[in-house]
């Protein structure tokens, strides 16, 4: 695979990660989600289904594609069916995040991924990383206000994932996103030409 700057964007849930990749992506840079190729994968008919319902049963599946609601109160419940899952997912995953990269016609690439610190499973394929930051409160408030979780759900999912605390002392850049949206994307356009000069500093 060609070396390529790769950028690592991460963060809670709710604060933001999908928008930010999103202004990345309107400023030409390539983008590769680790969530959308973990949909692929588990949508209908994906690559990863057959080996899922050999895993934990066909009635996990829906339809040809995973009960995602059924799967996440099952690994959320217990660990050994998480680590069992992402035995399964983890190495699709990551193949499709190199071909992703490989293929990459910008000059630098981002990668979201938005368990970095949980799985540190991509912290080789990084030379930045970027994490989306927002207050706790509003996290929770983002994330209900875009989905059907519950607080109480919400949080669970928060309780798995790193404290705060942990993810910032670990980023390299930090884009605070509890303003609007113009004031994001001026933050991001910041990024990007610090990217930009990496890149032309340290061509590979």
């Amino acid at each position: 695979m060609a070396r390529r700057f790769c950028v690592a964007l991460t963060g809670g849930i709710g604060s933001g990660k999908s928008t930010v990749a999103s202004i990345f992506k309107k400023l030409g840079v390539a983008v590769v989600d680790t969530d959308e190729i973990s949909h692929e994968l588990t949508s209908k008919d994906g690559k990863a289904i057959g080996k899922i319902m050999d895993a934990f049963g066909p009635e996990y599946i829906e339809d040809g594609k995973l009960d995602r609601a059924k799967m996440r109160e099952l690994v959320f419940s217990d660990a050994d069916s998480r680590k069992k899952l992402e035995s399964i997912l983890h190495p699709m995953i990551r193949h499709e995040v190199e071909q992703g990269i490989a293929t990459c016609n910008s000059p630098y690439c981002l990668i979201v991924v938005p368990l970095l610190f949980e799985t540190r499973h991509y912290h080789d394929l990084a030379d930045r990383i970027l994490v989306v930051d927002c207050s706790e409160n509003l996290q929770v408030e983002r994330a209900m206000a875009r989905s059907s979780l519950t607080s109480d759900a919400v949080h669970a999912i928060m309780k798995n994932q790193v404290d705060r605390s942990a993810r910032l002392s670990g980023a390299d850049d930090i884009l605070l996103n509890d303003g609007n949206l113009e004031e994001l994307e001026s933050a991001v356009r910041l990024l990007h030409d610090g990217y930009l000069a990496k890149c032309l500093k340290n061509p590979f």
